[in-house]
């Protein structure tokens, strides 16, 4: 059991960091659909810093600040320019697609998947000498992420900050009325959200394995948006999206291990997401009818 529990929380931490990313961008009023892109762009950059320099933590660190500066690409138009995000996201996922698989010949001198002994992977809480049984194997940033997700949680109740955040995205004509600077707070979470993929793309590529392949997001920053579809404003709720994620991809794997086609395993957490967005969405729509 306590094995199945790290597999979720592995597979589950990636997702959260994007999804957490995503949830601030809709309480600021712009809904961000960049997080596929975003997310693989921090695996790339991670895995980058990190042949580089010969260290996992100096990876994480070039994935966080090159992802924040890739935000920009939807910070500027969707903000300043006041472009539709949904359609400046799209360009900016299938640059993100173009470009990694472009620089990928160009930094490693090969496409596909990028793989060597030499390539530094985050090390694990019992390697740092903090052996949490009922976590497993885990890197640092997994238990981080979840003790994030209750701090940001905190921030938007009890802080003055996190209740102008609310505001700026519900009402921001009367926000700036009040001389709240909007532009600024959704240009700040637009960037935290680059921040946040960074941080989620490092742990994909360094700590749930020690690559880097083209596509390796796989659509997981696109489940990260359907879990801020189904969370509202709730933190707790866009956690738990997230978790029916991690538990499906383990259970596929599991799964995998007994014989069922990779294909049936790759797709089943795809599968669940999906039909748990049709049955929330159908249970509002009663709410309302």
């Amino acid at each position: 059991m306590n094995v199945f529990l790290a597999a979720v929380l592995t597979a589950t931490a990636p997702v959260v960091l994007a999804a957490l990313g995503g949830l601030l961008g809709s309480l600021s009023g712009v809904f961000n659909m960049a997080l596929e892109g975003q997310l693989l762009w921090g695996a790339f950059t991670a895995v980058v810093f990190s042949h580089l320099t010969g260290s996992a933590w100096w990876g994480v660190a070039g994935a966080v600040a090159a992802t924040t500066l890739y935000a920009l690409l939807l910070s500027v138009p969707a903000v300043t320019f006041r472009a539709d995000p949904v359609v400046v996201a799209v360009g900016t996922n299938l640059l993100a697609l173009g470009l990694t698989a472009f620089l990928m010949r160009r930094v490693f001198g090969s496409g596909g998947t990028y793989s060597s002994p030499d390539l530094a992977g985050l090390p694990t809480l019992a390697g740092l000498g903090l052996d949490v049984p009922v976590l497993g194997p885990q890197s640092p940033l997994v238990p981080a992420t979840f003790l994030l997700v209750g701090g940001v949680a905190w921030w938007l109740r009890r802080t003055r900050s996190g209740l102008r955040l609310r505001g700026v995205g519900q009402h921001p004509e009367a926000a700036e009325s009040i001389g709240l600077p909007v532009s600024a707070y959704r240009h700040t979470v637009l960037l935290g959200a680059g921040a946040l993929c960074g941080l989620g793309g490092a742990q994909l590529a360094l700590g749930n394995v020690t690559l880097f392949s083209e596509g390796m997001s796989a659509g997981r920053g696109w489940v990260a948006v359907v879990a801020v579809m189904l969370a509202g404003a709730r933190p707790s709720l866009m956690l738990g999206a997230c978790l029916l994620f991690g538990a499906a991809e383990a259970l596929g794997f599991r799964l995998q291990g007994l014989g069922l086609p990779q294909q049936a395993a790759d797709a089943a957490p795809y599968l669940i997401t999906l039909l748990a967005l049709v049955l929330v969405a159908a249970a509002r729509r009663k709410e309302t009818a």
